[in-house]
């Protein structure tokens, strides 16, 4: 099937999907632990039987069994060797299901391992583990490919750019989302569909974790900026617990009704997830296809993102600043910094230029003396855990541009696109792959333009050949290409012809590096100032700046006022509100509350994932005459409680809270050796930690063992796939005062209610606490838990609470 072909598919939609595949080979006797893509080949009648009755039941594209068949996953089964055969023969098996009445789709997931640096699995590692799974799936006459049931934008990213430089299918991207509207990784719909559409999904939506009806909500999300269709694979509401048994009560009339209402909101492509069933499908496609497309593609919009922000652009809406201050030209102490290989003063600038109002950073590396490509990857690594503001990249070497923007985890800006042969060729079409947006700098290889006209000719020349490719106009910002004042009286305004040109006949988006207009004049922020202000009132979009330059951003907010723009008003007082507060005497809570606001080195090290300058730190504390036990307890401790409190907040997402976690570990590691001789440390009570038999999804897990054991806790982590007499043994021969029970997948909830009963027939005493993505607290109630935890930094409340009691 072409991408042309996949399109004209939807537009006679909607188009269905099937429904579930685990929970109805669960109930059709696959037993829990075994690999499901194994026992499917071993008794390939009854995947046949369940696919041909979603054919039956109107379901238009099949997912062949293709899920977890990835390296990775089948090496835990020890069935990596089986990779090419099994995907075959898998792929075989719903194409006979589908009989030439239903499309068959490659079904790709996610490994279940972390991406650098959150991790030790590299990005281009994962691209190979995905093209290895893609190239037999396609060759074995899979339609078109869906990524479905991802909790990673970067790991999504990786999938879809293994298909695109496999084959040319067309592609379904599809995310879960928790109760708070955004990923594991803090990724939120906007944020996913603005990246993966403008990377080649030709489908972006979501699948698992809830309901239909509390997919509501997200899907308008989706749709206010999708230009692809959007799809939606809702599980048939949440798993409840009856009669020892997980069951789904949402009937297939219940499904299909709300169904109705996500075509309603712009759904195009329509299924079940986890509990639908043939008549669930059934119910679904005899509502919604009478209906037809509801979808009307979204206008472009100049949007960029990280993993966890989406910042738009808009020609009328409020000015912007590129932060300028990652860039090592003229800084002497970051260049001797880079080149000792420390990001310290990165991540800091990163931080304060967020703080200070820059909704872009903009990332450059060049210097003598370090690996600039391998620099600009560490930095945006770091730069991007580190804050939320999208990056631009920024280097005037092609081969650098096009290894950041393939690592970066969302949609960048190129800094920048000229006429340069070198440039103009190469550039364009890696920011069409990688669907960048990109700064047009009107200078060709004969240097600057001579004119006015000439500079509005090499605009339209790259802004045609942008066009030619598949870019758009959204996708560009024109750099005015600001001159030096003392050197070229009429420099400003020839800037602001270039800038009314783009804005008024063209409708593009514009540009500047300020600070060139006061080149070798004193004084030098006045001039930037005033220009600035005749800038914005010219039209200017945003300019490369140091947005810690007060006047600077002062002056911006207010001609922003002054020109009625949406919301100014609100935005200058608010602006000037937070300059009070700075300029407020500090107290000693400043670190409380949820602020970001250091009590110490030590503290703040932990705060904002310091890793690098931690054991510094720590070692000038204990110099200070500071007690190992008191650093843990009065600074590592209060810091990561600030950290779940801005994690609870939504001001922290999950990469943070692993840096800092990280960050503490490293702490508590070094000083661990001096605690025998300290009188202020105590034990800690023992917590046996484990995923349940037949579950190979451990990051959660692992991550609340992380937490536990930085709070001093002795912490036994039996792994994934863990039986319940192991961990009960465990338990009991360790005198563990905790067991704690992670699973992810819905067909693996009951094995926690085993673990519980277990425990109570071997007189096990040890308090149970569960989580995962699943469970809920009626759920852990049903089982006889003795608590639930949504997440890392609440397990840890749990815990002492539960010892308290004890």
């Amino acid at each position: 099937m072409t991408r042309e072909e996949f399109k004209e598919l939807v537009k006679n939609g909607p188009v269905i999907l099937d429904g579930a595949t685990g929970s109805n080979l669960q109930n059709a006797g696959m037993p829990v632990g075994v690999c499901p893509e194994q026992w499917i080949l071993e008794h390939p009648q009854i995947m046949i039987d369940l696919q041909r009755a979603y054919v039956e039941a109107g379901t238009q594209i099949l997912l062949a069994p293709t899920f977890t068949a990835n390296r990775i996953k089948l090496e835990e089964y020890g069935l990596a060797d089986k990779l090419v055969e099994m995907n075959q023969q898998l792929v075989a098996i719903s194409k006979e299901a589908a009989g030439g009445k239903a499309l068959v789709a490659g079904d790709i997931t996610m490994t279940g391992q972390q991406l650098y640096p959150m991790g030790e699995l590299q990005f281009e590692e994962l691209v190979d583990i995905y093209k290895e799974q893609v190239k037999v799936v396609a060759d074995a006459g899979v339609d078109l490919f869906i990524i479905e049931t991802m909790m990673s934008l970067q790991e999504t990213r990786a999938a879809v750019l293994a298909i695109r430089e496999t084959c040319d299918l067309p592609i379904m991207a599809s995310m879960t989302y928790n109760e708070d509207g955004r990923s594991l990784y803090g990724t939120d719909p906007v944020t996913a569909v603005v990246t993966l559409q403008s990377l080649g999904a030709d489908a972006v939506g979501m699948n698992c974790s809830t309901g239909p009806e509390e997919m509501l909500e997200p899907i308008r999300q989706t749709v206010e900026y999708a230009y692809v269709p959007v799809l939606a694979k809702p599980n048939a509401g949440l798993p409840e617990l009856e009669d020892g048994v997980t069951v789904y009560k949402t009937t297939p009339e219940e499904f299909a009704e709300v169904g109705a209402k996500l075509i309603e909101e712009g759904v195009s492509i329509i299924g079940g997830c986890c509990g639908t069933t043939p008549a669930h499908i059934k119910a679904l496609a005899d509502k919604v296809k009478p209906m037809g497309i509801h979808h009307v593609e979204a206008p472009r919009r100049r949007v960029l993102t990280s993993e966890r922000k989406t910042v738009e652009i808009d020609l009328d809406g409020p000015f912007m600043v590129i932060g300028e201050r990652i860039n090592p030209t003229g800084k002497k102490k970051l260049q001797a910094e880079l080149r000792e290989g420390s990001l310290n003063m990165v991540r800091d600038m990163a931080r304060a230029q967020e703080e200070n109002g820059a909704a872009i950073l903009d990332v450059n590396m060049g210097m003598n003396g370090i690996d600039e490509k391998q620099m600009m990857l560490n930095t945006i690594h770091e730069v991007t855990y580190t804050v939320d503001c999208p990056l631009c990249i920024d280097s005037s070497h092609v081969d650098i541009i096009e290894a950041a923007l393939r690592i970066y985890p969302g949609r960048a800006l190129i800094n920048s696109i000229s006429l340069e042969k070198e440039k103009f060729e190469k550039l364009l079409p890696i920011a069409k792959k990688y669907g960048a947006m990109f700064i047009l700098l009107p200078l060709s290889d004969e240097g600057l333009p001579k004119d006015a006209e000439e500079k509005r000719q090499i605009v339209r020349t790259i802004l045609d050949a942008a066009l030619k490719i598949g870019l758009h106009k959204e996708d560009i910002i024109v750099d005015g290409l600001v001159a030096t004042v003392g050197a070229n009286p009429l420099a400003a305004l020839e800037c602001f012809d270039t800038i009314q040109y783009c804005k008024d006949e063209l409708k593009l988006a514009t540009a500047c590096g300020l600070s060139n207009i006061s080149f070798g004049l004193p004084e030098r922020i006045y001039v930037n100032s005033a220009f600035l202000t005749m800038a914005i009132a010219k039209g200017l979009t945003m300019a490369i700046a140091n947005p810690s330059q007060d006047l600077l951003m002062n002056a911006a907010v207010a001609s922003d006022m002054l020109l009625h723009k949406e919301g100014s008003d609100i935005r200058y007082i608010n602006r000037m509100n937070q300059r009070a507060q700075k300029e407020a005497p500090a107290t000693d809570n400043a670190a409380s509350a949820g602020t970001l606001e250091p009590a110490n080195p030590v503290f703040d090290c932990v705060l904002k994932g310091n890793k690098g300058n931690i054991l510094k730190e720590v070692d000038k504390a204990l110099a200070a005459g500071e007690e190992p036990g008191a650093i843990i307890n009065g600074q590592l401790i209060p810091a990561i409680n600030e950290v779940g409190v801005l994690f609870d907040k939504q001001i922290y997402f999950l990469p943070q809270l692993i840096s800092s976690a990280q960050t503490m570990q490293h702490a508590i590691e070094y000083l661990e050796p001096m605690l025998s001789k300290d009188k202020d440390a105590e034990p800690k009570a023992t917590i046996i930690i484990a995923t349940v038999e037949g579950d190979i999804h451990d990051i959660g897990k692992n991550l609340v063992a992380l937490m536990l054991r930085n709070y001093g806790y002795r912490v036994l982590d039996l792994g994934k796939d863990v039986a319940a007499d192991i961990i009960v043994d465990t338990a009991l021969k360790e005198n563990a005062q905790i067991i704690g029970l992670s699973a992810l997948m819905t067909t693996t909830m009951m094995r926690m209610k085993d673990v519980v009963e277990l425990a109570k027939e071997r007189g096990c005493n040890s308090k149970i606490i569960v989580g995962g993505a699943a469970i809920t607290q009626s759920f852990a109630d049903e089982i006889g838990a003795d608590g639930y935890s949504p997440d890392a930094a609440d397990c840890v409340k749990l815990v002492e609470r539960l010892l308290e009691e004890m």
